[in-house]
């Protein structure tokens, strides 16, 4: 398996967490549950990413505008994550603040997938390619511990 197959497999998984928190209502357990899912997620997701593909991409001239703007986006997500943990669920901001997740990080994984990583491609080896998911997934398993 090469490093954007892994990434690939945990990016439907957000996808699919949060089709399914934006469908949740008010002060829920559900809600509740699955916004940690989603956080959790997000946040072990984007530390393993950076390690396993955005610091490698930040050693070639060619992707480090790339790494750097997705890496942005990442602390974009955090700030949304942050403002959700502040908001009641029962706010009808909540939702909205959700959605706007939502539309984020599909925007971002998009994004990830057309353009980065074919830049990424280019300039990885095949061996890298293989040896990055390995890192990647350990740092996954590390960070769900």
């Amino acid at each position: 398996m090469t490093l954007f197959e892994a990434l690939r497999g945990d990016h439907d998984t957000q996808r699919t967490l949060l089709d399914l928190l934006v469908k949740t209502e008010g002060n829920s357990e559900g809600r509740d549950e699955l916004f940690h899912k989603v956080k959790a997620e997000l946040q072990q997701h984007a530390a393993a990413e950076e390690r396993a593909l955005y610091i490698p991409m930040m050693e070639h001239d060619a992707t480090q505008e790339k790494a750097r703007h997705s890496i942005a986006e990442h602390h974009e997500i955090d700030e949304l994550i942050e403002a959700l943990e502040s908001t009641d669920y029962s706010s009808p901001g909540w939702l909205a603040s959700a959605q706007k997740l939502q539309h984020l990080v599909t925007h971002h994984l998009d994004e990830e997938e057309q353009e980065v990583f074919q830049a990424a491609g280019r300039v990885l080896s095949d061996g890298q390619k293989q040896d990055l998911a390995g890192v990647y997934r350990q740092e996954m398993d590390d960070q769900r511990k």
